[in-house]
């Protein structure tokens, strides 16, 4: 019986079939791109799609990025053990949107830049650049993303991430509509999360400790987004590849509704899966081992019935892991191109650079199947990966800020800063690691097996479930400084590089060139939206026509000016 626990029925032939129709979907698209662009065999059209790509496309895109494997697993599984308050990253997605398309996009857009930390180099110098990130999941996805990466480039990626986008919310939509069916209709399945306690969000406690508040959702959660999607190279590239600058900065903003499109319904998947485990918690009942384990568990529970629907389920968590290993894998070349080949060997044709890119993209395609290894010796990883993505962008964005908005830093007090800030987010990071916080500041919600059938445990019993074991030894600093919420990491390496780069800068003699370069820092222009674009770039002709800046590479800026 649905909800009582024990074993679920396995895939059937046609879950197969509809798995296999997804994966042979998204290679096709990459063979599509291939034909259609073959006579283009230029870098900029591997890497940024010639720079044509509209914001419709794009912002899906960076939706169908953020619905990671890690995402769709990951999400229902913390609105079912700590309910909505996750919801609330919904307000963090509108300010990460402002911030990205009204601050970074500008900047970089106008730059005609490949890779995110060319701006580094230009505002700083060659020595500051760092960030390469790369997250491999699933084997069997590695070798369709090397295909469609290899032959379409950046235009496969994204538009194989359109497709991937509506698969992730069909499952959504299917594990939703099933469980109204089975519960009696979506208010019960409400009523039963207000009971449960899994409706309240809006804790507005200023306690920095604890894991989800309002406060730490809202503010920490903000820079932590904003960290992801202003500066990380996978998601630089995909708004960098819209043909006006127009269309980059509504890229975001259509991004922000498909993130709360998103985020709603994997929460609402959430609740849902409480409303029918009320009684019978799989993961205390020793159903499932993990916690992302239970939304397949719930699947292959109230699905198996309808061939063909947990095959497309399960292919919603394979597309979110396409997405995000193949924007990957293209990030990575673009990176590795831009940033250390190109600078040594400048006499490379456009036709070798090409085929460059391509070999990359098989060598980093096989690099992620090896790392499915290691991915697959996780646990939960929604809150590991959010906490690896804080510590790292977090003091990485300060850099940028940094460089963005401020004359006096140097490249002293940039990398100095970085540097301090990386190393306290990776103290307190590591340090929550290994002394997780305590019940009081994570707030499980209770959990029962009163209701199973098929109960594994001694007697049954009602408790909030523990994720992490705690140690027998707390240090002082356990229950203080490691116990900061993981949401508020990128918030403080982000202030911390910010404050100290200030400071070492003024120390070391601030920036000493005589000139900067305008088009390096945030202007007022950038701030008023569209209105403001070609009046933005006319102004932006006379000063790259300025001798005064005859030291600076204006060759890409020229380019994106006439663009504009």
């Amino acid at each position: 019986m649905t909800g009582t626990g024990g074993p679920v029925d396995t895939f059937s032939v046609w879950d197969y079939v509809v798995f296999a129709g997804v994966i042979l979907a998204a290679a096709g698209i990459g063979l599509f791109q291939a034909i259609r662009g073959r006579k283009e065999t230029s870098s900029a059209e591997f890497l940024l799609g010639g720079r044509q790509m509209t914001a419709v496309p794009v912002a899906m895109s960076l939706t169908a990025s953020f619905m990671s494997g890690i995402t769709v697993i990951g999400t229902p599984a913390e609105a079912y053990q700590f309910g909505a308050a996750f919801w609330l990253f919904g307000f963090s997605y509108a300010i990460m949107s402002a911030i990205t398309a009204e601050v970074f996009v500008p900047v970089f857009y106008r730059l005609g830049i490949t890779s995110a930390y060319e701006y580094l180099e230009l505002r700083f110098s060659r020595p500051i650049l760092t960030g390469l990130n790369l997250w491999g999941v699933l084997v069997a996805t590695g070798a369709v993303c090397i295909v469609y990466c290899t032959l379409g480039g950046l235009k496969a990626v994204i538009w194989t991430d359109v497709m991937q986008m509506v698969i992730m919310l069909a499952g959504f939509v299917a594990v939703i509509a099933r469980g109204a069916v089975i519960q009696g209709g979506l208010t019960n399945i409400w009523e039963d999360a207000r009971k449960g306690g899994r409706l309240e969000a809006f804790d507005f406690d200023p306690d920095p400790l604890k894991r989800h508040t309002f406060w730490t959702i809202v503010i920490g959660g903000s820079v932590m987004w904003t960290s992801i999607y202003s500066i990380n190279q996978s998601q630089v590239q995909r708004y960098i590849s819209c043909k006006t600058l127009g269309h980059a900065k509504m890229s975001l903003y259509v991004n922000m509704v498909g993130l709360w499109l998103t985020v709603s319904l994997a929460v609402f998947s959430g609740l849902t899966m409480f409303s029918i485990y009320k009684n019978c918690d799989p993961l205390s009942n020793g159903d499932v081992s993990t916690p992302d384990q239970l939304l397949p568990y719930l699947v292959m529970d109230i699905l198996a019935a309808y061939p063909g629907i947990p095959g497309l389920f399960v292919a919603a968590a394979y597309s979110g892991t396409l997405s995000t290993v193949s924007s990957s894998i293209n990030a990575l070349v673009a990176v590795t191109v831009e940033d250390f080949i190109l600078p040594v060997f400048k006499n490379l044709t456009e036709k070798q650079v090409y085929w460059m890119n391509m070999g990359l993209s098989v060598f980093f395609g096989a690099v992620c199947i090896g790392m499915a290894g290691v991915a697959s010796l996780m646990g939960s990883v929604l809150q590991a990966a959010l906490s690896i993505f804080g510590m790292i962008s977090g003091p990485l964005l300060g850099l940028y800020l940094l460089g963005m908005l401020f004359r006096t830093p140097n490249s002293i007090g940039g990398l100095v800063g970085m540097i301090i800030g990386l190393v306290l987010t990776l103290w307190v990071g590591i340090g929550a690691q290994i002394y997780p916080p305590t019940a009081e500041k994570t707030n499980p919600l209770p959990l029962t097996t009163a209701g199973c059938a098929h109960n594994t445990t001694q007697a049954p019993w009602t408790t909030p479930v523990t994720l992490t074991p705690q140690p027998d030894f707390r240090p002082a600093l356990a229950d203080s400084w490691y116990s900061l919420s993981y949401v508020y990491f990128a918030l403080l390496g982000t202030l911390t590089t910010i404050v100290s780069g200030l400071l070492v800068s003024s120390i070391t003699g601030g920036c000493k060139q005589e000139k900067i370069n305008p088009d390096l820092l945030v202007k007022m222009s950038d701030l008023i939206c569209f209105s403001w674009c070609k009046k933005d770039a006319g102004q932006f002709h006379m000063e790259v026509d300025n001798p005064a800046f005859a030291d600076f590479d204006t060759s890409k800026n020229v380019e994106m000016g006439t663009k504009l």
